[in-house]
């Protein structure tokens, strides 16, 4: 279980976003963009170690999710994910990494296409999102992920044994939803700059 803990971050989640989302391929907007958290989820690490959490920012060009993971030391091999550091009131120092590349997050991730663990609460301790939504109608544990890729709108992992692919969303679009060959999917809410909320695809899972 994540425990929420109600305390300060310097940097903040979004100044580090600030300065990496314009790196990012999928990102289309300003070079100095003013970022909003708009919504989001988190997820348990099994092992109660690692945070994992989807947030959803904004700004002027749009919606994009941004899967991170936050950890009390570095990730081997993940230097070029890294997203920043940051000082936590309670827990020190936190490294903090785009999640599509660290494997608990994508653990996590298939685990809740599959139904064996529930998105929780972003800010709440121990209270599932019943807004966040996901199908599997696949036969048995989806297989392991190939190495994350990034294109205009999504990042892709190739689903070992070919013929599928996990495609991410990192530009959101309002009411969208999964192809009607998807086999599986999460789609969840975020906060429009207006006030009001929105719908669409987070994740799915289809053929090539």
């Amino acid at each position: 279980m994540a425990l929420i803990h109600r305390t300060t971050l310097k940097p903040t989640k979004v100044e580090l976003l600030a300065a990496w989302l314009p790196t990012r391929p999928w990102y289309h907007g300003s070079a100095a963009p003013e970022l909003a958290k708009a919504g989001g989820f988190r997820l348990d690490d099994p092992e109660g170690e690692v945070g994992i959490e989807f947030m959803v920012v904004t700004e002027e060009s749009g919606a994009y999710l941004v899967p991170l993971t936050y950890r009390g030391a570095p990730l081997d091999g993940a230097g070029h994910a890294l997203v920043g550091t940051m000082e936590h009131g309670v827990l020190g120092p936190r490294w903090a990494y785009d999640g599509c590349h660290d494997p608990v997050l994508t653990a996590g991730l298939l685990a809740l296409i599959e139904g064996r663990t529930e998105a929780q609460a972003q800010s709440v301790t121990d209270t599932p999102d019943r807004e966040v939504v996901r199908s599997y109608a696949g036969e048995g544990p989806i297989p392991g992920l190939g190495a994350p890729v990034d294109t205009d709108e999504s990042t892709e992992f190739a689903v070992a044994g070919g013929g599928l692919v996990l495609r991410l969303q990192r530009v959101l679009t309002a009411g969208s939803a999964p192809s009607a060959d998807a086999v599986g999917h999460v789609g969840g809410v975020w906060g429009r700059p207006d006030g009001s909320r929105a719908h669409g695809l987070f994740a799915a899972l289809q053929p090539r």
